[in-house]
């Protein structure tokens, strides 16, 4: 586990342009990148909010790798002493680590999986909610090789993979499926990213399941390793009235009720820092590494326009964007989402 402590000086209600005025608030989503289906662009109704100071200290916590990449200048604003709120953020390997963090009270709001966002939900009778949509899909099956080309090319085959019991174990099972694949056809092997990245690096894997940056970092490492397959890509091609969206940001409904407009502020401070990065990939790139987000500067900045960053609030935007999805890993494995899909309550009202 990789920690990293952020303790910053706050200056209250110092927000500019969306949050300037009056108490009034409007809150818009950002652009949904050019490979991303769903159109998500339309701004969120919202109602003004009388102004309120924000809690003492904001307990962040996000994953590194994809889920983490959006956070990076929210994270270097709050070092400057540059966002609404003080937070304290701490970066995590596993998805388990941030929801137990969660679910124990020690962590107010969180970037995770999509299908940890509802089992979160599910398990805790509402305890859980969903301020945002942050993160399409991912996730590329890569080949030392020429040999895949569809999905249907891996039945027999070994694939090293990492994200068993997270969503892109789900998502592969379920292409795998509906490529008329029967997953245990294929021999997937569930290990670490460093060790995949050593197997592709040296030859001696040919095939893999990575999202990026780790893609991106094996690719770096050996020119001969290909991008096979866009899981995004083969999903949509499904026609199946879904799209991959596998990381959300949520927070605690206590912490939501006690805490409105820390809430608000967060969401204005999150949606500069992923605007940000999807603006500057370069610049951002050094605050990816610095942060341990990435291994070094070099793989961030490829990898940022693969990230899918997004920005979808607003009750009606984030069901919208993540329904069918949640249909579909319903269908496939009820139990990927928490035992069932959830109800609107599930979804931040603002």
């Amino acid at each position: 586990m990789k920690r990293k402590l952020l303790a910053l000086t706050l200056a209250l209600l110092t927000l500019t342009g969306a949050l300037a005025g009056c108490g009034q608030k409007t809150a818009e989503t950002s652009p949904v990148p050019e490979t991303a289906a769903p159109e998500t662009s339309a701004p969120v109704e919202t109602t003004a909010q009388p102004t309120q100071e924000a809690a003492g200290t904001v307990r962040f916590a996000v994953l590194n790798g994809p889920t983490g990449v959006g956070a990076a200048k929210l994270m270097a604003d709050s070092e400057a002493g540059a966002t609404s709120n003080t937070y304290e953020v701490e970066v995590f390997t596993a998805n388990d680590q941030v929801a137990a963090g969660l679910t124990n009270g020690e962590i107010d709001i969180a970037a995770v999986a999509s299908n940890v966002a509802a089992n979160l939900y599910n398990k805790t009778d509402g305890g859980i909610q969903m301020l945002a949509v942050s993160g399409l899909g991912v996730l590329y099956i890569l080949e030392n090789g020429e040999s895949v080309h569809t999905m249907a090319d891996l039945a027999g085959r070994t694939l090293y993979a990492t994200g068993q019991g997270a969503n892109p174990e789900y998502v592969l099972n379920y292409l795998l499926t509906e490529n008329g694949v029967d997953p245990a056809d294929v021999d997937i092997q569930w290990v670490t990213a460093d060790e995949i990245t050593t197997l592709m690096v040296s030859g001696e894997a040919e095939l893999c399941m990575l999202p990026v940056p780790a893609a991106t970092a094996v690719q770096l490492k050996n020119a001969d390793v290909r991008e096979a397959l866009d899981l995004s890509a083969e999903w949509d091609n499904l026609q199946n009235g879904s799209h991959l969206t596998m990381t959300t940001i949520v927070a605690r409904t206590d912490f939501i009720q006690e805490n409105p407009q820390a809430v608000e502020n967060f969401l204005a401070d999150y949606q500069a820092s992923v605007d940000y990065v999807n603006g500057d990939p370069a610049a951002a790139a050094e605050l990816v590494a610095g942060y341990g987000i990435t291994a070094n500067a070099q793989i961030a900045e490829a990898a940022i326009p693969k990230c899918a960053l997004v920005f979808i609030t607003g009750p009606s935007s984030m069901r919208g964007a993540i329904q069918g999805y949640y249909e579909v890993l319903y269908q496939a494995n009820p139990d990927s989402i928490g035992g069932g899909i959830p109800d609107d309550a599930f979804y931040y009202q603002g």
